[in-house]
Parts: structure tokens; sequence; C-alpha cells
């Protein structure tokens, strides 16, 4: 046990990977409510029309204010562990948010005491099973939705990172990880709207454009911004692992 808690690799692997999945999960959760970008920013809200489809804002799922950092976290986990540990921990991460829909699920069909249902009254919420069933129990469309997105999105990425990476070399952390971001995100985006709203919901494919396009044009602003963390987080990660081990990770995650 002890010579575990000293491999560094293995230290390591086991904070991204916690992470990666209490993140995801959370992203999940909180997805059901909308903000807007703008007003949030305490700028002012234009909205403007976008395939026809008229009165678009930045309005966003807060589940966006997470999804940044799992692919911050994909694309470290990629560049000293491999394709297939990133593989791994994604379904390891889509099973724990199955489970935890399906504990929703069953929380949401209990039946609860009248006086805990008036509980908070006081605070403007008149049937607090109401309010909790809202707010977990999510469109199975919804669901079904956004894990597939993410199995998708996360196998698209790992392998468009390591194209470039074949092609670029160790240098240009930035355009792998950035690039490999962006077009993995626009699939994402429109694999989510698809089979939550145009199959579950049936938009039109005029409403499924312009939402998946205000939606991609906030990844791809993220994904740029997060560049500097990704390529500070690399840093810190050669100087942990030292210059041999980290050489020696990153050749074995690019010969998987």
């Amino acid at each position: 046990m002890s010579s575990i808690l000293k491999n560094k690799a293995a230290t390591v692997f086991t904070i991204m990977t916690a992470f990666f999945v209490a993140n995801a999960l959370i992203a999940e959760c909180i997805g059901v409510k909308i903000f807007s970008l703008e007003a949030t920013l305490g700028m002012p809200v234009h909205t403007f029309t976008l395939f026809g489809e008229k009165g678009l804002s930045y309005a966003l799922t807060c589940g966006v204010l997470l999804w940044p950092l799992e692919f911050v976290m994909t694309d470290l986990v990629n560049e000293y562990y491999g394709p297939k540990m990133v593989r791994r921990i994604s379904w390891i991460a889509i099973a724990l948010i199955s489970y935890a829909f399906v504990m929703f699920f069953i929380a949401s069909h209990t039946i609860a005491p009248d006086w805990w249902l008036s509980t908070k009254v006081e605070d403007g919420i008149p049937n607090y099973q109401n309010a909790f069933a809202g707010i977990f129990g999510q469109s199975s469309w919804i669901i079904v939705g956004s894990l597939v997105a993410f199995a998708v999105s996360q196998l698209l990425d790992v392998y468009i990172f390591h194209k470039i990476k074949e092609k670029t070399g160790e240098g240009k952390l930035w355009l792998r990880a950035t690039g490999s971001t962006i077009i993995s995100q626009l699939i994402d985006s429109y694999i989510v709207l698809f089979i939550a709203f145009k199959i579950g919901s049936d938009w039109s494919w005029q409403k499924v454009l312009a939402i998946g396009m205000v939606n991609y044009s906030y990844k791809v602003l993220v994904a740029l911004l997060m560049t500097p963390v990704i390529d500070f987080i690399h840093r810190l990660l050669d100087n942990y692992f030292g210059k041999e081990l980290a050489e020696t990770m990153k050749q074995e995650a690019m010969a998987q």
C-alpha cells in the first residue's frame, strides 16, 4: 500500500479520475438550471437571429460552467497516460452518472410525509416534492442525449489529440489540446440537442441549428481561454513527475 501511495503517476491519476468523475456528475446535476451569460456578467442582453430563429441570446445550461474543466482533464490524462486511460475514466464516469440518475429517479418517486412537503412554503416553495422532482427528475431524453454526447465527444477528442500529436511531436500542446476540444465540442453540442430536443421534444431543425451554434460559440471561446490553464498544469505536472518520468509517461502514452 505504501508503495502505491509513493507512486507519483498513480497518485496523480487517482486525483484526476476522482475530479473527472465528480466534475461530470456535478455538471449533469446543475445542468437543469439555465442562466443568462450576459446578465450574469453584468452586460445588457441583446437578442439576435440565427438561421431564421429569432430572440436568441446566451441563455446556457449551468453544466457549461464545468464541462470545460472536463476537457482540460481529458487532454492532460491523454498526454501522460494515453487514450486507453481516457476511455477507461470516461466509461467509469458514464456508469456512475447513470447510477446517480437511477437513484435520483427512485428518490423522486418515494412518498414523502405531508409535513415535509410544506417545509419551504415560507421560502416560496409550496410543494417541496415537486421542487425536488423538478430538479433531479430530468427528462430521459436529456439524460440519454448528454451521456451519448459525452461518450462520442470523449472518444473523438482522444483520437484528434493523438493525430495532431503524431504530426507535431511533443511541442504545440496548445494546438492538440485546443484543436481536439474545438472539434469534439461541435459534435457534442449537436448530439445533445438532436437526441434531447429534436427527438425528445420535436424541435425544428432551424432551432436545433441555431441554439447549437450559440452553445458551440461559447464552448469555442472558453476552450481558447482555457489554453493557458492547460499549459500551466502541464508545467506543474512535468515538475512534479520530474523530466525522466514525465518523458517516459508521454512516450508510453503515445505508443498506445
